[in-house]
């Protein structure tokens, strides 16, 4: 959420004016559709009732919290908030998607993993924070809007930063890298990208798998769309979420390695010869949460192949929750990765050295008729 040049003053200043901002969105909405400031019970569900009450409790802490600021303080924050509100004053609301996406987001938040200490107790206030965080996204992000599965997401923001203001931009900045993911065509395309890494490196899997009765891969989707969540033990889950958010161990990290490459053979290369100079055939789609799956896929590698419809791969997804190790899952997908990446750059040599003999053979056959012409 904040800019990786910015100082220590500069993140703190931009802090308040974030905040001012997120506000400023939620009571944009709240005042759009103030039926659905509160979250409506169902009066079965005894926790949530509680939790509601919590809630309560903590916004009315915050209200007294901002009564004791500084003069200074105050005025500096009420500019940001005019700002804030000319920011917002033209934005407007679909009313009838903004609420079929809140009653999504009601049903969703009670179905968050109250096993988690933090939503356990007083912190089950915390369920009707992800509430407003998720209804404030959607409701300024309508391309978007709210899908299935991004309160498992947004809840790991809040349980590790504990803040609603910084849990709504980290996940908004989240969100714009990761938001295809949650659409039809994107997570399908995800999809043929793990057949198509698999196929790379375990052909007669890959082959197995792809049958029509095993549903071409799509029982790897819960898997890519929560970032294996449910697969680890939770400790480990929030680990492995914040290796994949990142782009460390991405192909797409490595572009600057292979402009490097492209100069130095350059150099060796005749002035001639650069215009035919490809870098090796890399597929930078290929992301480090695809290698990761392929990594369980292939540990797994004799099960799979003994499945033989798509009740048994259900059956064995189901069997792999909680079950799996981090450590020895992440060598394995990081020796994936770079096998992948070696195979490439050795293929993409052996093709250069091929098509260099096969200049130097074409060169030696005109020299020759050139002889026998003369």
């Amino acid at each position: 959420m904040y800019p990786c040049s910015s100082t220590a003053l500069q993140r703190s200043l931009l802090h308040e004016q974030l905040e001012v901002r997120y506000r400023a969105m939620k009571r944009k909405w709240q005042l759009f559709l103030p039926s659905s400031v509160r979250m409506h019970l169902n009066g079965t569900d005894a926790e949530l009732a509680a939790a509601v009450g919590y809630f309560e409790q903590r916004q009315a802490q915050v209200q007294q919290q901002t009564q004791h600021r500084s003069e200074e303080v105050r005025d500096r924050l009420a500019f940001l908030e005019l700002q804030a509100q000319i920011l917002f004053e033209r934005f407007t609301f679909d009313c009838e998607e903004l609420s079929e996406a809140i009653r999504i987001i009601d049903k969703d938040v009670p179905r968050t993993n109250r096993d988690l200490s933090y939503f356990q107790e007083q912190g089950l206030g915390n369920l009707l924070v992800l509430r407003d965080i998720l209804i404030t996204y959607a409701a300024f992000h309508p391309e978007v809007s709210y899908a299935q599965g991004m309160n498992d997401l947004c809840s790991r923001f809040l349980e590790v930063l504990d803040s609603e203001v910084d849990t709504f931009w980290s996940f908004s900045c989240y969100m714009e890298k990761f938001s295809k993911d949650f659409r039809a065509d994107g997570l399908h395309r995800k999809i043929e990208l793990e057949a198509a890494l698999l196929k790379e490196l375990d052909p007669q899997l890959y082959t197995h798998l792809a049958t029509d009765n095993m549903e071409n891969f799509t029982f790897c989707h819960r898997w890519l769309l929560l970032g294996f969540q449910r697969e680890f033990e939770h400790s480990d889950a929030l680990r492995l979420f914040e290796i994949l958010s990142c782009d460390h161990l991405e192909l797409i990290s490595q572009q600057v390695d292979q402009a490097r490459y492209r100069e130095r053979l350059a150099r060796r290369l005749s002035t001639d010869d650069r215009s035919e100079c490809e870098l090796p055939a890399i597929n930078t789609d290929f992301t480090f949460e695809l290698f990761i799956c392929a990594a369980i896929l292939l540990e797994n590698r004799e099960s799979l192949l003994r499945c033989r419809d798509d009740v048994q791969l259900i059956q064995f997804t189901s069997r792999l929750q909680g079950t799996l190790d981090l450590n020895s899952t992440l060598k394995k997908a990081e020796l994936h990765f770079y096998n992948y990446c070696k195979r490439c750059a050795w293929d993409y040599g052996n093709g250069h050295c091929r098509a260099q003999e096969s200049k130097d053979e074409d060169f030696l056959y005109q020299l020759r008729s050139l002889f026998l012409l003369r």
